[in-house]
């Protein structure tokens, strides 16, 4: 069992250090209060060949795989989650092109998004249908060479700088969860607009809007998979990223961590820094044990993605561990961080109540934390999950 790094993932793991640093860093303060999307920050990206981190070779990318696009969101995370969030965006809109898209889809899409080309965004939640997937509302009905789509998502990250989207719709109203499938829509797709940016939180730098089906036309080769495959496929891609949110968990634990205890060696109260007290080691002593137990469970989970373990009953629930464990890690991370810092850490002029706030949505996005219960406990109850 071999726990270390490959020579291709510490270059990876360095060159996003470096460019977190030397890029994201100075940025995230101005990202939060501006709500801007950083183009800067995306060409940067583009730039180092971060964007293509996770996809083959022969899609122009650096066949790194999920562990590879791990590496960078976490290191870009310990400065800022929108940044890292633009990164795990090459993966939220093309993991189900890629495992079931057309060579076509694979060609323009997966590539596009590699090459910094094209930028994609997810569309699955709706005003009605967030967590339970089989209820989603919006319709797309054959209509000759094409589908026409109606209906509502909401939520959606990256929408309004993005290229195409990945929507699930119902294309058999009366069969649940048995009744949808996944399209591409283009951006300039007649019948299809996107909101204003909805205010939210935390993650100012990637704005989340709607989007909107009015009688939309997509072609029918736009169709990913088969027609009524699409909760299937839908699992198959949100699992895929379950490692890679993990790794914005982890990565945002991490610098909460970092900046608490330099700010703890630098505070003195009671004639000492404050670190030398021992409730300050010992909060910060919990929170390395579970910044380790949260790296193991991530990249635990990545490496199963990458053996193409997605879907299978045994390691789904590990994907679930993976992501609940580390994203509550970031929030309790960043909240003790604060605690230590005192007033300090609750004002603007210092990261950890941005953090604090950004934290909260790796909770909810891609999975809550009780729906990756639901998927472990169910792994328990059935068996597939056994500590005998």
């Amino acid at each position: 069992m071999d726990f270390t790094l490959s020579d291709e993932q510490r270059m990876i793991r360095d060159l996003a250090r470096q460019v977190a640093r030397e890029k994201v860093a100075p940025r995230a303060a101005e990202l939060d209060r501006t709500g801007e999307y950083p183009e800067d920050i995306f060409q940067a990206f583009k730039e180092t060949g971060l964007l293509g981190l996770a996809f083959p070779e022969q899609y122009g990318g650096a066949g790194a795989g999920i562990t590879g696009l791990c590496l960078a969101v976490e290191e870009t995370a310990k400065y800022c989650n929108a940044s890292a969030l633009i990164l795990l965006l090459t993966r939220l809109p093309t993991s189900a092109i890629l495992f079931y898209g057309t060579e076509e889809q694979k060609q323009r899409y997966c590539r596009g998004v590699a090459e910094g080309k094209l930028r994609g965004a997810f569309g699955l939640t709706e005003p009605g249908a967030g967590s339970d997937a089989a209820n989603i509302q919006t319709t797309a009905r054959r209509d000759g060479d094409a589908y026409v789509l109606n209906g509502t998502k909401t939520y959606i990250s990256g929408a309004t700088v993005a290229d195409f989207f990945l929507v699930a719709a119902k294309t058999d109203p009366s069969a649940g969860s048995r009744g949808f499938s996944v399209f591409i829509v283009e951006r300039n797709t007649p019948g299809f607009s996107i909101s204003k940016p909805l205010p939210k939180m935390g993650v100012h730098g990637v704005p989340i809007t709607e989007l909107h089906f009015d009688n939309a036309r997509v072609p029918a080769s736009c169709m990913v998979g088969p027609e009524n495959q699409g909760f299937k496929i839908i699992m198959a891609n949100l699992n895929a990223l379950r490692p890679v949110v993990a790794a914005r968990g982890l990565g945002t634990a991490e610098g909460a961590i970092a900046y608490a205890t330099d700010y703890a060696k630098q505070r003195e109260t009671f004639g000492k820094p404050i670190i030398q007290h021992q409730w300050v080691q010992f909060t910060l002593a919990e929170l390395a044990m579970q910044a380790e137990a949260a790296r193991l469970l991530t990249y635990k989970a990545a490496w199963l993605v990458d053996q193409g373990r997605y879907l299978d009953r045994e390691a789904v629930p590990h994907l679930s561990m993976a992501k609940a464990f580390a994203t509550e890690l970031a929030v309790k991370a960043s909240g003790d961080a604060v605690q230590i810092m005192g007033g300090a850490g609750y004002m603007a002029e210092f990261p950890m109540e941005r953090v604090y706030r950004d934290a909260k949505q790796l909770t909810i996005v891609e999975g809550t934390s009780q729906v990756q219960r639901l998927i472990i406990g169910r792994a328990l109850l059935e068996g597939t999950l056994s500590y005998w």
